[in-house]
């Protein structure tokens, strides 16, 4: 068994499927029969070819044409003579072995595209690239993953997952996953979320450990892997999945009912979201709205950015979906662990404090211009908010809301229906934005804080970083009382205060949150419910009264103890 964290509820039960890119090494060994090299060499190429036909397919089917053309020139290359002659010409008449010759004769192409002047050309030598991997790995009888051709029921191993990983993921059939690294906020695990399958994250060593086809038990409840279990683990693990599934079925009587507290105060359960497909899930799990539309998805595994008209139809369609519940979309949040391999972002030393979020978009207002022109043609179909990210300094939002204002009335000059309710927020992830809340308190329509960014700004705690994991404590004073100083902040101009950080849909949270007065929590959609359970059975005037106690305390244990004390029944 291997422990890890917790990332995702649920039981998997399924066989393995490694999310790792093999090592594609091998040793040189003389030759007897060139004639064999050549057919382990044209089977290992008709192998590829089939592969990449059917990823071409799916994509074709997922993101449609454009997206596609990428693995058509895959197997353009596959299938041209100057490339696959010479590399059986070093076979037949050098006697080199097909593994060495192939990777000789595809060095020396890629190096020559490289160099070329002409852009077209160099892009030619990352195809040429990508194809010889693929190719390499049938020589070898390696596994080269294929994340898009998943067709049978599998538990996901990797070291990590990347948001471009885990948009090729097929929902149908990838029943949960694993990885070495990330904690509850990472990526990974806030997709699992979204999902809504079982994930354990920050194993360690899961990779090294499983082997492919394995079977495994993912049990997101208690953060524990089970490799090869035996029959009696099997028989009481798929027990822990039956009652999981009973107190789900509890939990969905709950769907259409309101967020009431015990003493009958109200408070709005909404849903943190990465593409329009997932409005559905909001729905179905009883969301009041959206509380976080992250729209960097849409600009994700795509080879150019996302034209006015795409963007456009994705928020038309989140917004119709929801019809008048509100849906708070984040401008564009790119940068930290979320790259564009098509934008030529700058290598930092440190992307979580760097050239990211509205700090990019200000600097390419363009791209920026695009998106608020795609929010704006599409508000007049339901009820939508704006909000910026990683607002640092009243500077940033003025020249953000001056852009949106600017673009606005270039709309409405062309004859183009926006809506007059839009209201535009920021979210508070920045310690400098929270402690001069009162000060942008007065100027924005609604604080959503961002605790996944905040906790690590605040404790210096780097949130991938296994070593400091330690200070990652959303429960700790210092997070509680910079909440409520934004809360307080918020609520003597009349605004709202959502958080659509992780710790909105946390157990142990939720009451201290309630306590301090949050408005509106924003989870993944699987949280909903549950939350509104728990909901039900807590006292807002009740938790208020403990509020001083809870923001004089000095550890995370602490409030955590006494927060269980005051909450058990």
């Amino acid at each position: 068994m291997i422990e890890g964290i917790a990332a995702s509820s649920g039981i998997a039960i399924a066989k393995a499927y490694q999310l790792v890119t093999p090592e594609l090494t091998y040793d040189i060994k003389p030759i007897d029969n060139p004639d064999n090299e050549i057919n382990r060499l044209d089977e290992a190429l008709e192998k590829a070819k089939q592969e990449l036909e059917k990823i071409k397919q799916h994509t074709k089917k997922e993101m449609g044409d454009e997206h596609a053309e990428i693995f058509s020139a895959h197997l353009l290359v596959l299938d041209d003579p100057e490339l696959v002659n010479p590399i059986k010409d070093k076979i037949r008449n050098d006697h080199t072995m097909a593994e060495a010759a192939l990777k000789e004769t595809t060095d020396m192409f890629i190096d020559m595209f490289k160099n070329m002047d002409n852009a077209y050309m160099r892009e030619r030598a990352a195809d040429i690239q990508d194809v010889t991997k693929r190719v390499m790995a049938h020589l070898l009888g390696v596994t080269f993953p294929n994340p898009a051709l998943i067709d049978e029921e599998v538990i996901v191993i990797a070291r990590d997952l990347t948001p471009s990983d885990t948009a090729q993921l097929n929902r149908q059939f990838v029943k949960g996953f694993a990885t070495d690294v990330g904690g509850r906020t990472s990526h990974s695990a806030i997709m699992a979320r979204s999902l809504e399958i079982p994930a354990v994250v920050g194993t360690k060593d899961v990779t090294n450990e499983i082997k492919q086809d394995d079977t495994v038990i993912i049990d997101g409840l208690e953060g524990k892997v089970i490799i090869n279990p035996s029959e009696e683990e099997l028989t009481t693990y798929k027990e822990k999945q039956a009652t999981f599934e009973r107190q789900k079925e509890e939990w969905a009587k709950l769907k259409d009912e309101p967020t009431m507290t015990a003493d009958k105060e109200q408070v709005e359960l909404v849903a943190n979201i990465g593409t329009p497909e997932d409005a559905a899930s909001v729905l179905d799990n009883g969301g009041e709205g959206v509380g976080l539309y992250r729209t960097e998805f849409l600009y994700m595994g795509k080879s150019q950015l996302p034209s006015e008209d795409e963007q456009y139809e994705a928020y038309k369609s989140v917004l119709e979906k929801m019809e008048d519940k509100p849906v708070v979309v984040r401008t564009l949040d790119i940068g930290g662990d979320k790259e564009l391999e098509y934008l030529d972002l700058p290598d930092e030393l440190n992307p979580f404090l760097g050239f990211r979020a509205i700090r990019f978009c200000l600097e390419n207002e363009q791209i920026f211009r695009t998106q608020l022109r795609a929010l704006l043609r599409a508000s007049v179909y339901g009820n939508l908010k704006i909000m910026f990210p990683m607002i640092a300094t009243l500077e940033e939002f003025h020249q953000a809301k001056a852009i949106l204002l600017d673009e606005k009335q270039n709309l409405q000059n062309e004859g183009t229906s926006v809506s007059d309710n839009i209201e535009v927020g920021i979210m508070v992830e920045i310690p400098s934005t929270a402690v001069i809340a009162k000060q942008f308190a007065k100027e924005v329509d609604f604080f959503s804080i961002g605790t996944n960014d905040l906790i690590q700004y605040t404790m210096a705690a780097d949130r991938m970083n296994e070593h400091v994991s330690y200070l990652y404590q959303p429960y700790h004073p210092a997070i509680l009382n910079l909440v409520n100083h934004v809360i307080e902040a918020a609520h003597h101009e009349n605004k709202w205060v959502g958080m659509c950080g992780e710790m909105a849909g946390d157990a142990i949270a939720i009451p201290a949150l309630l306590g301090l007065g949050l408005d509106e929590f924003s989870m993944s959609a699987s949280s909903i419910l549950p939350a509104r359970s728990q909901l039900r059975g807590l006292s807002k005037e009740k938790m208020a009264s403990f509020k001083d106690k809870l923001l004089s305390m000095g550890t995370s244990e602490e409030v955590v103890a006494f927060i269980k004390e005051k909450t058990e029944h």
